[in-house]
Parts: structure tokens; C-alpha cells; sequence
């Protein structure tokens, strides 16, 4: 899938997520990379033969000072290669980058893992 077709995917995930959760966001970048570094496989302790399907960088908001203001956005990255491979056809794509989505919005509104969890044990047991 060329990288165009893949950024509509992320739209369109990024539609599933529930309102309360995108109103909420500021500040924050989603990018589509290709692949995981194996530098950042490293960092993030990824074991050999798995892979990472997307990463939240920044503060969460919870652990934002006063003086947080003026500052870069936060970024998730979002992985095409894992997602693709993972996937058994678009609508299936959607769901896995969808899930990706939820779990490192997660990360920036500073939820436990627990947390994350159960929104995503939520949203798998959704129809869609």
C-alpha cells in the first residue's frame, strides 16, 4: 500500500476514536513512518522478532508544569510496515491502527497500562 493509501487508513481510524478523546487533544502530531528503528526497538526493550506499531513521544498531560506552553507538539508515531503486515485486509487495517491510536492517546492523556487495557479490550469487543 503506497503511503498515501495508508495516511487515509490513519484518517480514518482516527475517526473511530471516540469524540471525547480527539476533542481533547492539543498540540499533538500523528506521523506515519515506515518502520521501527532497530535503535528504537532497542531503547523501547522490543525482543528480537517483535516490533513496535506505534509510539507516543512527549509529556503526558497529566505531568505538564504551568510552564508546559509554547512547545513542540507530541507526536505518535504510527508504524506502516507492522500494521500492513498485521492486517488480513483494509477493514482490518483500520481496526489495528485504530487500536494503535487509542492505546498511545493513552500514553498522552497519562493512563495506566490497566487503563489502556480496557479501553482497548472495549473497543475490540465493539462491532465495527
Amino acid at each position: 500500500m503506497d503511503r498515501v493509501a495508508f495516511e487515509h487508513a490513519v484518517a480514518e481510524a482516527l475517526a473511530r476514536v471516540p469524540a471525547r478523546f480527539r476533542d481533547a487533544v492539543d498540540n499533538l502530531a500523528i506521523i506515519v513512518e515506515d518502520e521501527p528503528s532497530p535503535q528504537l526497538l532497542r531503547t523501547m526493550h522490543v525482543p528480537p522478532g517483535d516490533t513496535l506499531f506505534g509510539l507516543y513521544q512527549g509529556v503526558p498531560l497529566p505531568e505538564r508544569l504551568w510552564d508546559h506552553g509554547n512547545a513542540l507538539p507530541d507526536r505518535i508515531l504510527i508504524f506502516q510496515g507492522p500494521h500492513e503486515r498485521e492486517a488480513t485486509d483494509a477493514g482490518d487495517l483500520v481496526d489495528t491502527v485504530t487500536e494503535t491510536l487509542i492505546h498511545e492517546l493513552g500514553h498522552y492523556f497519562g493512563m495506566t497500562e490497566e487503563q489502556i487495557m480496557d479501553i482497548e479490550e472495549r473497543y475490540r469487543s465493539e462491532e465495527h
